[in-house]
């Protein structure tokens, strides 16, 4: 069963979407879909420096129109793509683009939906200096119990031992100096403490948006970080992505439904590499393959060959 993945924030380089640019027809789609998300995604996806496109505002339609292009770019076709894919996964903005890829939503009203998202976190991150930061191994029940202790929440839980933590810069400054034992501290490329009670604001903003959005049933098993449960609905799938932004991302809790349904290929949409990357560590003899540019639309088409279309237990 193949599976494709979209990464979340933070996966975004600089000059990323520049391989892209030179397929025919991608610049035209960007300068349209920049219309709906009032930027330049053009120019943040090449000639942007890494401060411009950590900037939550930018960070998020662009990964979501990456993801997007780069679909179209290996499936043409949206009704092949359909019965060939089984089931879809993002991580956090990246289960934006899953819902676009299951049929969900279309991809002007996912940029749409995105454009809300990233301004309504940007300033609930402008409220209060926040952050987050990953850490890697360590007791589980050591690194719940400190992170407790220093008042911050795992806001996102990715498998394999890896806990992302999230909360004021003070509360993250108090971690750095007091880890749990045997865990590594790394600081994320994320402006604020997403998927924590300090993106509320944005629950609000977003729900106010739903209603105004056209949304489907997905054609294909879309996998929910809320607690990595297949969703039958399209409205069950708008609400979560609007509840999901103060709640934590179960990553963890996602790769063991890919698992369950009997997943055995996962390519992930560019800027890819992190989530095939846990998916490696998490999901044993599953083929991976990280969309990072056209020279590997070759090896997806095989990928898609070899796994698309195969039955699976939605």
């Amino acid at each position: 069963m193949l599976v494709i993945v979209a990464p979340g924030q933070g996966a975004q380089t600089p000059g990323f979407l520049s391989p892209w640019l030179e397929l025919p027809g991608v610049a035209d789609r960007l300068q349209r879909w920049s219309a709906v998300a009032g930027l330049d995604l053009v120019r943040f996806g090449t000639e942007a420096g890494e401060e411009e496109i950590k900037d939550t505002a930018v960070a998020q339609p662009l990964l979501v129109a990456a993801g997007l292009l780069t679909a179209r770019a290996l499936f043409p076709d949206e009704t092949e793509a359909r019965r060939l894919v089984g089931a879809v996964a993002g991580h956090s903005v990246g289960e934006i683009t899953a819902a676009a890829g299951a049929g969900v939503l279309s991809a002007h009203d996912a940029l749409t939906f995105v454009r809300e998202r990233s301004l309504a976190m940007a300033e609930a991150a402008a409220a209060t200096a926040t952050g987050m930061a990953a850490l890697l191994g360590g007791d589980a029940e050591a690194v719940a119990a400190k992170l407790a202790e220093h008042g911050l929440t795992a806001a996102n839980n990715n498998g394999g031992g890896q806990i992302v933590a999230a909360g004021t810069l003070e509360q993250l400054a108090a971690l750095k100096a007091d880890p749990p034992a045997g865990a590594r501290l790394i600081p994320l490329k994320v402006a604020g403490a997403f998927h924590t009670e300090h993106m509320a604001p944005g629950v609000e903003r977003l729900g106010k948006l739903a209603p105004t959005l056209t949304v489907s049933d997905p054609a294909v098993s879309y996998v929910s970080n809320k607690d990595g449960e297949v969703v039958k609905t399209g409205a069950e799938v708008l609400a979560r992505l609007v509840s999901q932004v103060s709640n934590p991302v179960r990553w963890d809790l996602c790769m063991e439904t890919l698992k369950q349904l009997g997943a055995t290929a996962v390519i992930e949409l560019a800027p890819a590499g992190t989530l095939t990357n846990l998916v490696k560590r998490n999901i044993k003899g599953v083929a991976t393959l990280a969309l990072k540019t056209p020279a590997d639309l070759d090896k997806a088409r095989a990928l898609v060959a070899e796994h698309g279309g195969q039955e699976h237990n939605a």
